[in-house]
């Protein structure tokens, strides 16, 4: 590397830590805000290219390892301002033998560093995973790696233990004779999105991305659907440049970001590599801003609307949602059936003569805790609440203790936002907080709870909040218990000001239970007509 390189990549220590201090995800997404891209340099040496390479630049006569050591410096120097990442596949460099993994090595210390190094590498062998884990994060020190799925969770386990590391789990790849498999069974319940769905409950989405090779909207759209907070990094798609639009209209989360592209190989060996890499730079993020002026647009239509439900709503007033909460219950879709059945058959719901913390007999109990003990319903009951939240505006998530502080930990990774909590009692001792968690006067929060009854627990945690200098004006449940037969609790807290949001009803879950014959019409009806005394 020049001198000019030297000094350009010292002067980035000055502002920035290093993505090895930083972790993996905030490296990343560090990098995606400050370089304002969504690309990803691949830095593979591959020997065809090379030869090409090392010809046109006088260097035939060097050695296969001398021209890769040559060209990834100079890949490196020329991209390092236009990309978020870089990617080399480990392959490449053990096929040249010992001298080819001290290049890996040297490739390390050329990087930028607070750009991460994501290595390529596929790994799907249980029997020598923590031994490949080790060497990846402690030898080449690599921020992530790319599994293959197929070994099941055990296989992402091994490099998940260590903090600040990501996994990439390959789901789709596009080459013609993986079809057969990654779309079997049918196009209708292909295997690749099981993939997607099963792999999310490994890792948070911090720990855990997606990698889909496909130049197909349709494919990435899907995978978008089923994973909407995931990272996705897409690879195999230059071959349709005019697939690019449509390609981010799919794989783009509703903040404009979310999805990594690769840089077009073909480019690596262009005389003017830096120039093509900004102006395609330039290019992927008119293409962002476009996108992001039509999710503008939509969320102007249904704001209110979370994905679960099939057709948008019209919007309404506070005081019309007192009165007719029933209206956002219509129509449920069989996702969300799915899910209250599940909920059902792991007990969440029992029926019976339960006393409630108030002293209240009910004949039926709801117990939300048993979700937390399965990753997988866990997973998709947050997805179910961070479809609500993410219309809303807020920066700060608060839960209320003690029954929602998984939920909006869960929430916090998912949706980037900061985690708070109002304490349940204040400590006589130490710092005496009513709030932990850092916080600045002024700033909005978004309060999440399990259920709200009497919302006399969710109105003591706000008053903490909000004593505290914070702004609450929302409310996120998954159930609210009373539903539009007893709107006390709501109207509790549309008298301070807030407007609650619940992902069910308690009238809506006896009527999917009974319909599935989980229950019989007597206990739905138990559910539907509840009253609070």
């Amino acid at each position: 590397m020049d001198g000019t390189g030297r000094e350009h990549k010292q002067s980035r220590n000055l502002v920035r830590p290093t993505a090895r201090a930083m972790g993996f995800f905030t490296a990343l997404t560090e990098a995606m805000g400050s370089r304002q891209s969504l690309l990803v340099t691949g830095l593979d040496p591959n020997p065809e290219m090379l030869r090409s390479w090392a010809a046109s630049r006088g260097l035939g006569g060097s050695s296969l390892l001398s021209q890769a050591r040559s060209w990834c410096k100079s890949v490196i120097e020329a991209t390092a301002d236009h990309v978020c990442a870089y990617k080399p596949s480990l392959g490449f460099y053990q096929a040249m033998g010992s001298a080819g993994v001290e290049l890996m090595l040297e490739v390390r210390e050329l990087l930028p560093d607070d750009l991460p190094l994501i290595i390529d590498l596929k790994h799907g062998d249980l029997n020598s995973s923590s031994a490949m884990a080790a060497y990846l994060f402690k030898t080449l020190h690599a921020d992530a790696v790319t599994l293959n799925p197929l070994a099941g969770q055990d296989i992402a386990a091994p490099f998940l233990l260590y903090p600040g590391k990501g996994v990439l789990i390959n789901c789709h790849s596009s080459n013609p004779g993986a079809r057969s498999l990654q779309h079997f069974p049918s196009e209708e319940h292909p295997l690749y999105l099981q993939v997607v769905r099963e792999s999310q409950g490994w890792g948070t989405p911090d720990q855990l991305l997606l990698e889909v090779g496909t130049s197909d909207p349709s494919v990435l759209a899907r995978v978008r659907k089923e994973a909407p907070e995931r990272f996705v990094m897409l690879r195999s798609l230059w071959g349709e440049e005019g697939n690019l639009q449509r390609l981010m209209a799919s794989g783009l989360n509703a903040t404009g970001d979310g999805l990594l592209l690769p840089l077009p190989q073909s480019l690596l060996n262009d005389d003017n590599i830096h120039e093509q890499t900004s102006a395609l730079k330039q290019r992927i993020n008119t293409m962002r801003q476009q996108h992001l002026e039509v999710q503008r647009d939509s969320q102007a239509v249904s704001s209110e609307q979370c994905r679960i439900w099939p057709h948008a709503q019209p919007a309404v007033s506070r005081q019309q949602s007192l009165t007719e909460p029933e209206d956002v219950q219509q129509g449920i879709s069989q996702e969300l059936k799915d899910l209250v059945i599940d909920l059902f058959d792991i007990r969440c719901l029992l029926f019976g003569e339960f006393k409630q913390a108030s002293g209240e007999i009910f004949n039926y109990y709801v117990d939300l805790r048993q979700i937390i003990s399965d990753p997988a319903l866990f997973r998709r009951v947050l997805d179910c609440y961070a479809e609500v939240l993410r219309p809303l505006r807020f920066d700060r998530i608060a839960g209320i203790p003690y029954g929602s502080l998984p939920t909006a930990t869960g929430l916090s990774l998912q949706l980037h936002k900061p985690l708070i909590y109002p304490r349940k009692e204040v400590k006589a001792h130490g710092t005496r907080r009513l709030v932990e968690g850092e916080f600045n006067e002024g700033e909005t929060v978004a309060v999440v709870d399990d259920i709200l009854i009497t919302g006399g627990s969710v109105l003591e945690g706000i008053a903490k909040l909000t004593t505290s200098g914070l702004t609450v004006s929302d409310v996120v449940v998954f159930l609210d218990h009373g539903g539009r037969h007893d709107t006390r609790a709501k109207q509790r807290l549309a008298d301070a000001g807030l407007q609650l949001q619940a992902v069910l009803t308690l009238e809506s879950i006896g009527d999917v239970l009974e319909e599935a014959g989980r229950i019989s019409g007597s206990q739905a009806e138990a559910l539907r007509s509840h009253q609070v005394d």
